[in-house]
């Protein structure tokens, strides 16, 4: 079950005025592989608060001069951290097990 900041609802042009970014950019973000909107049932893209907080985090490393393949591997390496964070966390509830 997902929450309120999972639900992808959100249209790019409302995307855009949130965070400022150019609606080109955004879509080049998403052609590098660095965010991942739904798309509708008429092909309209719907973005996430979940989303717009990675969008505001890709922009930040832009200006701090990243390249977009460093963005990928650093959103790479904090997916694995959290994955491996919940797959501790379950066999630890399974097993009884703690630190």
């Amino acid at each position: 079950m997902s929450t309120y900041k999972e639900k992808k609802v959100i249209t790019i042009g409302i995307v855009s005025e949130l965070t400022g970014l150019s609606e080109r950019r955004i879509r080049y973000y998403e052609e590098r592989k660095l965010i991942f909107p739904d798309r509708s049932k008429g092909g309209t893209r719907k973005y996430s608060f979940t989303d717009i907080e990675k969008l505001m985090n890709i922009a930040n490393h832009m200006e701090d001069g990243l390249q977009t393949y460093e963005i990928r591997k650093i959103q790479e390496k904090e997916e694995k951290e959290v994955r491996d964070q919940m797959i501790r966390g379950q066999l630890n509830a399974h097993f009884n097990m703690r630190k």
